[in-house]
C-alpha cells in the first residue's frame, strides 16, 4: 500500500489543521492506521491510532483532547483533526498502516509509511 499525506502548513498557536492520508491498494480497511510525528534530533513519536473499523482510537497524552483521528474506509483515507495547536506540535507528521487490526502505539507494528507533511505552529 502507498500512503500520501497532505494538509500540513503554517498556523498560529490556537489554530486548527486537518491532515489527510490517502491510501492506495485494497487492504486499507483491514488494518489499524496511525499518525506519528518527528522533529529534528528527536525520535519519531506516536500521536494517534485508529482501529481497522474505526471503533477504537488512542492518543498520546500530549494531544489528548485536542486531536481527533478518524477514517473513511470507503475512501481509503485517514484524517487527523488538530485543534488548539501549540508551538510544540511543530513537526513532520507521518501516517502509517499497521500490521494488525487493533490500535497499537509501537512503530515496529506499523509499516507502509507516507512521505510526511510539515506542520508549523507559530507562537
Amino acid at each position: 500500500v502507498q500512503l500520501q499525506a497532505s494538509g500540513g502548513g503554517l498556523v498560529q498557536a490556537g489554530g486548527s489543521l486537518r491532515l489527510s492520508c490517502a491510501a492506495s491498494g485494497r487492504t486499507f480497511s483491514s488494518y489499524v492506521m496511525g499518525w506519528f510525528r518527528q522533529t529534528p534530533g528527536k525520535e519519531r513519536e506516536f500521536v494517534a491510532g485508529i482501529s481497522w473499523s474505526g471503533g477504537s482510537t488512542y492518543y498520546a497524552d500530549s494531544v489528548k483532547g485536542r486531536f481527533a483521528i478518524s477514517r473513511d474506509n470507503a475512501k481509503s483515507t485517514v484524517y487527523l483533526q488538530m485543534n488548539s495547536l501549540k508551538p510544540e506540535d511543530t513537526a513532520v507528521y507521518y501516517c502509517a498502516r499497521g500490521k494488525v487490526r487493533g490500535v497499537v502505539t509501537t512503530q515496529d507494528l506499523y509499516h507502509s509509511w507516507g512521505q510526511g507533511t510539515q506542520v508549523t505552529v507559530s507562537s
